[in-house]
Formats: C-alpha cells, sequence, structure tokens
C-alpha cells in the first residue's frame, strides 16, 4: 500500500512538472505577449516576466515593442521637371498595440516595408528635382504622414521617416556641375568689375594729389622700384628721373637770335680793300673748328661747364661736315669755281 502510494506521489510530481514546463513562458522587457486561446483572443496582454499558459490550448505570441529600423529599397521614379531619379529612405517605426500587429495584418515589417516604398514613388513623382535635394526635411514630413495613416490600424506608428540619398544620372550632373560654374564665374566677375571701379575713384584721386604735389610721383616711382628690386629673380631697368629730361630739354633749345649787325655798302667802301671785303663776307665754318655754345641763363656754373664738355666731345666724334655751296646759306661761290 505504501508503495503505491510513493508510486502515485512520484506519477504527479512528474506529471505536475512536465506541465509546468510545457506552460511556463518568460516574457522579455521590450516584449508583449498575446494569448490566443482556441484561436481566440484573450482580453489581456501579458506584460514582462514569468507567465503560464494552458498547455495544448493556448499559444502565446510575443510581439516586439521596440523601434525598428528598416531600409527602404531604392526606388526610380521622373519627377515632376521630366528628370529620371533614384531615391532611397529609412523608416523607423514601432509597436505601440500589439494585439493589432498580430489580428489586424499578417506581418507588419512586411506591410510597413511596401507601403513606404510606394509612398516614396508617389513623393518622386509629386516633388522636383531641387525639393529632393535641398527641401528633405518638408519631403520627409510628407512622407511620414503618407506612411503613418494606414499604419495606425495596424498598431504601428511611424517614429521619423529620411529619404537617404539621391541618384542622378551622369549627363545630368555635368549639367549642373556647368551651371554651379557659370553661377560662379557671374558673381566672380560681378565682384571683379565692383573693385575695378572702386580702384579707378582711388586712382583718380591719388592723380589728383600727385598733380599738386609733383614730387609725390618720383617718390612713387622709388616705392615701385624698391618693390620690384625686392623679388632679387628680375632685371631691373630703371628710367631717367624727370628732372633729368627736362634739364636736356632746356639745353637743346635754340638760342635767342642775335639783332643784325648793319654791313657798309660796296659803294662806300673801298674796291681795293680786300680786308674790308673778307670782313664783310661771312666766315664758312670749317669742319674742325665747333661752334660757340650758347648756354641757357638759368644753369649753375658746374652744368654749363659739363654741357660745354659733353657737346665738345659729341662734336669730336661726329664726321667733319663740308661747307655749304649755296651762296644764301653764308658759304663762298669762288671756292665753288
Amino acid at each position: 500500500m505504501v508503495e503505491e502510494l510513493v508510486v502515485a506521489g512520484v506519477t504527479l510530481a512528474s506529471a505536475g512538472a512536465v506541465y509546468a514546463m510545457t506552460a511556463a513562458r518568460v516574457i522579455r522587457q521590450y516584449e508583449r505577449g498575446v494569448v490566443l486561446r482556441l484561436g481566440k483572443l484573450r482580453s489581456g496582454v501579458r506584460g514582462p516576466g514569468f507567465t503560464m499558459i494552458v498547455p495544448f490550448v493556448d499559444r502565446l505570441q510575443k510581439v516586439n515593442m521596440q523601434i525598428v529600423t528598416m531600409p527602404v529599397p531604392a526606388q526610380e521614379g521622373i519627377t515632376r521637371d521630366n528628370v529620371t531619379v533614384r531615391v532611397d529612405a529609412v523608416v523607423y517605426f514601432k509597436v505601440v498595440s500589439a494585439s493589432d500587429a498580430v489580428i489586424q495584418v499578417e506581418d507588419y515589417r512586411f506591410a510597413v516595408s511596401q507601403m513606404a516604398q510606394t509612398s516614396l514613388r508617389s513623393i518622386i513623382g509629386k516633388s522636383e528635382l531641387d525639393d529632393l535635394l535641398s527641401n528633405r526635411e518638408k519631403l520627409n514630413q510628407g512622407l511620414e504622414l503618407m506612411i503613418d495613416s494606414p499604419a495606425v490600424e495596424w498598431g504601428v506608428s511611424i517614429d521619423r521617416v529620411e529619404i537617404k540619398d539621391v541618384s542622378l544620372p551622369e549627363t545630368m550632373k555635368r549639367s549642373m556641375a556647368r551651371q554651379a560654374e557659370a553661377d560662379r564665374e557671374r558673381r566672380a566677375r560681378v565682384i571683379n568689375a565692383d573693385a575695378e571701379l572702386q580702384a579707378s575713384k582711388k586712382l583718380a584721386e591719388a592723380a589728383g594729389v600727385m598733380s599738386e604735389q609733383p614730387a609725390a610721383l618720383q617718390l612713387r616711382l622709388l616705392q615701385t622700384v624698391v618693390a620690384v628690386a625686392a623679388e632679387k629673380n628680375s632685371t631691373l631697368v630703371l628710367p631717367f628721373p624727370v628732372e633729368l629730361l627736362r634739364f636736356l630739354e632746356r639745353a637743346q633749345q635754340p638760342p635767342t637770335p642775335q639783332p643784325p649787325t648793319p654791313q657798309v655798302s660796296q659803294q662806300q667802301a673801298p674796291q681795293g680793300s680786300q680786308a674790308t671785303q673778307a670782313a664783310q663776307q661771312p666766315q664758312s665754318p670749317s669742319a674742325g673748328t665747333p661752334q660757340p655754345s650758347v648756354l641757357p641763363p638759368d644753369l649753375s656754373a658746374q652744368a654749363q661747364l659739363l654741357l660745354a664738355e659733353w657737346r665738345k666731345t659729341t662734336q669730336e666724334q661726329l664726321p667733319p661736315v663740308e661747307a655749304p655751296l649755296d651762296p644764301d646759306f653764308g658759304g663762298s661761290k669762288s671756292s665753288q669755281d
């Protein structure tokens, strides 16, 4: 009798252990449990922790409540301004109602993915290329509303949608690059023209100041020479100062004409006096005799001496000039005969 009781107790304990093992379930913190008893939804949703179900009668289905990151495959479409683009995006969503996610839709992940692809194609067709490239925040909000509307019935909440990349054809990329380059060049030309205008105004003011003070031009010339000579990689040709050019210009001016000397008439002069005729006839300049130089009276003595030596040296180096034959230029007609 005792042995039978022991065997019965062991059997019951084994059956209880087997029942507990088959009925026990553990739900994680980020999960919720939906129980279907004989195919019918139980009212309560099991929370995280240890829970028990009826074996072979209840079926527990766990639903993840975390935010799911789902990439949307790239979709090709034509924008409103007839440009072919390829756009891909990413969707962030989570389950807010575990029972609706199990009952209302077969696979809520697949449903959200298909809805995201369809909405992305619709957004591409309604938008222009400039909006896809620069105004993505507005497009993201519109895409989120389009996906979130049917997903609410599935117990899913769309957290956010982001357009990840926009791929353009190579021809369109080159056209946009040329457009951007032309715009940059236009702005550069406008800035350069503005700078030239400002520089011309400043140069005009500087020219007015230099016209009042001629020495300022010489100082500016010396500053330019110093700036060029600092490089030490070029040959510097120093021009003549303006004062030296003015000095030479005054030196080459024609002498002041002398008043004419009264000549003695041949009738009054003795016919046989050759000395008187020789004195009346102008002497022709000889080839080797230097002409007296007439210097400007406003030059200093040292400057006059240097200029006289320079003229003497120049005349010595020049070839001798024959005496003119025409008596109108002071020559002797008897020498020609």
